[in-house]
């Protein structure tokens, strides 16, 4: 083995042991954590006696042990559950400065994978066995929360590997919890602020004559089959395009849905189909939705509404839900939209990144 000092030639050969001392100086910690969802998209965390902050199930990789193995380990160790993990989020590089740990504690710094834990059912939630006299408890946090919840390294951490999952791009590599190439999603920060709650029940039929209507949006297809989503760049916010009616529009929901397109997005929508609508027990009042294909979308433009410029992304419907908390009727929803696109002729989306739509483009 040898040693360079300039990088360029040999300054001298080492021995197998000088060589594995020297690395053994350089070695980092390497460790291991979940991340699993419930089926509202919310995160589970531990709270544990010996920390102040909340953690994603996790913990040490052993001697002899492979990364995957150990989340296995460590799952079955803290919550009771056996699963076999194969799916990788994130492998974060953690320095020994962002983590302050005490002196005496010696930290040199860790190499830290998150895997996929999955989008767990209330049976699988049922079936969690906490580990006595080390979880306290769980509980599952809305994505925004974490930042209150976690150590500021670890809720980076677990954002970078949830919009990872929901991307679908594959691993992404991270310094402190940073990754080394943003996505679109990591660019606007998405869900660092509350995802819109609408707990609204879901009518596939008109809207009755006393309802007005307050807001009209639409699922959007590409021929391929996504749909249009608008992310919000100062705070991260998303949402399908359309909006709320004005006079120009007549009173006529479609009118609306037409003229946001086109104001946020610079889309342009065809072959509109009416899907139903949701209301609000606590006003009179109905949100519509649409299904539309999508024509075209121009140069992103100023939203005059908002003084905003969005960021648009083509995701599968199934990717767009994760943006939003619809609750229980959510599938309701998506159904109904599933159906409209087999009546539009477009195929269902593989799963696949979730894409920018940086210029324009007609299909």
């Amino acid at each position: 083995m040898t040693t360079s000092t300039d990088g360029q030639q040999p300054a001298e050969k080492l021995t197998d042991e000088a060589y594995g001392a020297l690395r053994a100086s350089a070695a980092l910690w390497a460790g291991t954590s979940l991340l699993i969802t419930n089926e509202q998209g919310k995160v589970l965390v531990q709270k544990v006696g010996y920390r102040p902050f909340r953690l994603l199930p996790g913990g040490a990789v052993d001697k002899g042990e492979n990364a995957a193995r150990a989340a296995s380990r460590e799952l079955h160790e803290e919550l009771g559950i056996t699963a076999t993990i194969r799916r990788g989020l994130a492998v974060d590089w953690v320095s020994a400065a962002a983590v302050q740990a005490p002196k005496e504690m010696r930290f040199p710094g860790e190499i830290l994978h998150v895997f996929d834990g999955g989008v767990w059912s209330e049976e699988q939630i049922a079936a969690i066995e906490l580990a006595p006299h080390e979880i306290q408890a769980v509980e599952f946090a809305e994505p925004a929360d974490l930042p209150s919840l976690m150590s500021p390294s670890d809720a980076r951490r677990a954002l970078s590997a949830l919009r990872a999952r929901i991307a679908g791009a594959g691993v992404v590599l991270l310094e402190d919890g940073v990754p080394l190439t943003p996505s679109v999603l990591d660019r606007v920060g998405a869900l660092r602020t509350a995802r819109a709650r609408h707990h609204l029940p879901f009518h596939a039929r008109p809207v009755p004559d006393h309802l007005e209507v307050r807001q009209s949006w639409a699922w959007a297809f590409a021929p391929d089959g996504r749909v249009l989503v608008l992310l919000e760049p100062d705070t991260g916010a998303a949402c399908l395009p359309g909006g709320s009616p004005e006079r120009e529009d007549g009173g006529n929901p479609e009118a609306t849905l037409a003229r946001e397109a086109r104001e946020e997005a610079a889309a342009e929508l065809t072959r509109t189909m009416y899907l139903g609508y949701l209301s609000d027990p606590s006003e009179p009042c109905a949100h519509v939705r649409y299904a539309a294909a999508l024509a075209s979308v121009g140069p992103a433009l100023v939203d005059p509404a908002t003084g905003s410029t969005y960021a648009r992304i083509l995701a599968t419907p199934e990717q767009a839900l994760e943006f939003f908390d619809w609750g229980p009727h959510a599938a309701e929803q998506l159904q109904a939209a599933h159906q409209a696109r087999i009546l539009l002729g477009i195929p269902r989306a593989a799963h696949q990144p979730v894409t920018e739509l940086t210029g324009p483009i007609s299909w």
